[in-house]
């Protein structure tokens, strides 16, 4: 019987082996993670970020799941929104990640409506209808089973809840993808290299935009998963979408 295998940037890898092998790349990472985010978006991930604080319709009192949420610069918006009433978890599959986020929000001073949680996101370990919002942004192209991922994070959503997914996508512009294709498999590696000391973690990340699902494609995964009233908007000429599902 032929092993199962999945991707991992432009190799094949074991379907097990994928797992271990993103977990590397975000311990490499994790301390340098939001200067390489700032450089390599010349900080415009914030305004990305606001966006999809914006279409969350986050509330006092809404319950807030952030998935692969990293270092917290989600759920640190989150937090004064939903107030004391609210609950924001931050979760992560990568443990350097997760220490890395919760010092941060702690250095911030923002606690009291936070929790933290080491989750894989195909498995979420949350009861039925607990969250008014699940986000995800830039973490779904590295979980190894998209699909069952997606369908975890609706069976924990409420009714009425909806489903944000951040990830990089597929310019809509022909001469805009060459330009992003340069970048990303020259420049990129480059600056990873000056400033983390890991040129082949940001030579995965370029690998792993490409061989992520366009953003139709994704519409129909979230479609596939139960989502109602999927839509996407294209930012900054659809090097990034933000995904949008309803559970009713």
């Amino acid at each position: 019987m032929s092993k199962q295998t999945t991707h991992f940037g432009f190799k094949d890898v074991a379907l097990e082996e994928k797992q271990g092998m993103v977990a590397q790349v975000f311990d490499s990472v994790a301390v340098k993670y939001d200067l390489m985010n700032d450089l390599m978006s010349a900080g415009v991930h914030r305004l990305w970020k606001r966006f999809t604080i914006e279409k969350s319709a986050a509330r006092p009192g809404h319950q807030i799941l952030d998935l692969a949420g990293g270092t917290g610069d989600l759920a640190k918006l989150f937090s004064p929104i939903v107030g004391a009433k609210g609950q924001v978890i931050l979760a992560d599959i990568n443990d350097s990640m997760l220490k890395v986020g919760r010092d941060r929000l702690i250095d911030d001073g923002i606690v009291g409506n936070i929790d933290f949680a080491q989750v894989n996101a195909e498995a979420l370990p949350f009861a039925d209808n607990s969250f008014d919002c699940i986000t995800i942004a830039f973490g779904l192209r590295n979980v190894t089973d998209k699909q069952k991922a997606l369908s975890s994070m609706y069976r924990v959503l409420k009714p009425g809840g909806r489903l944000l997914v951040l990830e990089f996508s597929k310019p809509i512009h022909e001469w805009l993808n060459k330009i992003y294709d340069v970048y990303s498999f020259n420049l990129l590696p480059k600056i990873g290299q000056i400033i983390t000391g890991d040129e082949q973690s940001y030579r995965y990340l370029a690998e792993s935009i490409r061989m992520h699902p366009d953003q139709d494609s994704l519409k129909q995964m979230f479609e596939q998963a139960q989502f109602e009233d999927c839509d996407y908007f294209n930012l900054t000429g659809g090097i990034v979408a933000l995904h949008r599902g309803f559970k009713y």
